[in-house]
């Protein structure tokens, strides 16, 4: 008898695509839910690394640029109001209120300072959203996935006991294949949440990096208009 249910065991499909068409609908569809969360996470980890890469590079470039002695003006000029690169822009808004703080006269109005600092932590701001849309998703992914896949679990073993009753039956050929559906849901579960959990923490602190890189040069920036308009 045993020879016989190891016989039938061994011939049941174990492959993905078939546990898969023999789950019920619920865990289907948690399959498919977490299939796709997968995919959307990782394509928002593949942007982001691009962006990433490309706003350290624009910096760089930008901050050769600055520090190189060309004048200030000359600079705003050859960049223009909305040029590429986070440092970039910050330096433009921070370039435009400055020309927009000078009266005709040639005369600065009052309040320079405090508004040219305004105007480069709105630009800091914008370039930091810009920066961590998208990560707010792979936390969500990272700290739910788990638990849509272990309902998918619970649900797949829960539908595994009720045809053991009605059958009747035991036996590994009616016991395996419930369980091994049921436990791919929480597989799945755990593919889309580990790699979104150690790109977030990693994207996060990429983040906050660039961003305190923008900080320092806004800061950086705001000496350099401080000391000229003191002068």
């Amino acid at each position: 008898m045993e020879t016989e249910t190891l016989a039938l065991a061994q011939e049941i499909d174990f492959s993905f695509f078939a546990l898969f068409m023999r789950a019920t609908i619920v865990v289907k569809l948690v399959m498919i839910v977490l299939i796709l969360a997968s995919f959307w996470a990782w394509a928002i980890i593949v942007q982001k690394l691009i962006v990433y890469r490309r706003a350290r590079a624009e910096t760089a470039d930008f901050e050769e640029a600055f520090w190189s002695g060309e004048p200030l003006d000359g600079l705003y000029e050859k960049l223009g109001p909305t040029p590429d690169g986070g440092s970039a822009r910050i330096f433009s808004a921070g370039m435009l209120e400055w020309r927009r703080s000078h009266r005709d006269d040639g005369g600065l109005i009052p309040g320079a300072a405090a508004r040219i600092d305004r105007s480069m932590d709105v630009a800091i701001a914008k370039e930091a959203k810009s920066l961590n849309a998208g990560l707010a998703f792979l936390a969500t992914v990272g700290s739910t996935s788990p638990f849509i896949g272990l309902f998918g679990t619970v649900w797949g073993i829960m539908h595994a006991f009720v045809e053991i009753a009605e059958q009747q039956n035991t036996s590994l050929a009616v016991v395996a294949p419930g369980i091994a559906e049921a436990l791919l849901a929480t597989g799945l579960g755990l593919l889309a949440a580990i790699p979104a959990v150690i790109f977030y923490n990693k994207l996060s602190a990429d983040s906050d990096t660039i961003v305190a890189g923008y900080d320092a040069f806004a800061d950086e920036f705001s000496t350099i208009l401080g000391r000229q308009l003191d002068a």
